[in-house]
């Protein structure tokens, strides 16, 4: 493990690609210094109703890193995500890159391994993906050094990826006006979360955060970025010095409120597999229904 310091006099550059199927942001992270990139939190596309993939959204990045003359260096993922399939295997055989996770993806697999009645073939130690994250763990993007910290309570996987003046949180956070994520997915916790974004909130005042997710509450444009200083003194969960209390309390009544994602049962299925799409015995792509099992 090497200095995870923050450094705010890098700025790298931040470019956002919006999938309206999903309400995900993912991101072209550049270094300043060097044509070398990093991608987070990128789409596959699925019609479920009909059964098919395709990669819409992974083709407009894969255009735009190419245009650049971008040199992908890391695929991140911020968790295993529950709204949307990932992209990443698909871009990686295009552009390259290692795909890297939160070490806690092998309790995300262990327990949808057995949700999914996954057999002994489906490996429970993360070995998919081309790296595994603990807390305070640096890499490099070019000249960039990069690093990661341990965000869990949304799942016991998620970790906010700090590069130069950029946070990419995941779904730790959203928008202030968003507030935060759920907690009630397996392996969550409410208290969790808020520690976690206390986490994110102890950053500089001026570390611009980047979110996976916006929905664009009462009607306004969807947003995708904030900062630490906007976030402490306006976000709706977290806000304005809101007790560890007051935030269980408040997100433990919300989350039973809430409906399932729609996309959950394909997700968590591939993105468990650092993004392929499950095989039957046959070879063929196929995705499996478990019934009352979430």
């Amino acid at each position: 493990m090497t200095d995870n310091s923050v450094n705010m006099n890098i700025r790298p550059e931040v470019e956002p690609f919006f999938d309206p199927a999903t309400n995900t942001i993912s991101y072209v992270v550049k270094d300043p210094n060097s044509n070398s990139c990093a991608i987070v939190d990128s789409v596959m596309d699925i019609d479920y109703a009909a059964g098919r993939i395709s990669y819409e959204s992974a083709d407009a990045i894969i255009a735009y890193v190419q245009e650049k003359g971008l040199k992908v260096e890391w695929l991140i993922e911020t968790h295993v995500h529950a709204d949307h399939l990932s992209g990443a295997p698909y871009i990686q055989q295009k552009l390259g890159g290692k795909i890297g996770i939160g070490k806690n993806i092998t309790v995300v697999q262990d327990t949808f391994g057995k949700v999914f009645n996954e057999g002994t073939e489906f490996q429970r130690d993360g070995s998919q993906f081309d790296a595994l994250f603990e807390d305070g763990d640096t890499y490099e993007i070019g000249g960039l050094r990069a690093f990661a910290i341990y965000t869990p309570g949304h799942t016991p996987a998620c970790m906010t990826h700090v590069m130069g003046d950029a946070a990419f949180v995941g779904d730790t956070l959203f928008m202030p006006d968003g507030g935060s994520a759920r907690a009630d997915f397996p392996g969550g916790d409410a208290g969790t979360l808020y520690d976690s974004i206390q986490k994110v909130l102890a950053l500089p005042d001026e570390m611009r955060l980047f979110m996976c997710h916006d929905y664009g509450p009462n009607g306004r444009d969807i947003q995708w970025e904030t900062t630490v200083a906007d976030e402490k003194a306006h976000n709706i969960h977290v806000g304005g010095n809101k007790t560890k209390e007051e935030f269980v309390k408040f997100r433990t009544e919300r989350d039973a409120q809430l409906d399932m994602p729609k996309l959950i049962i394909p997700s968590l299925q591939v993105n468990m597999r650092a993004g392929e799409v499950p095989t039957d015995k046959d070879g063929r792509p196929m995705l499996k229904v478990p019934v009352n099992a979430l």
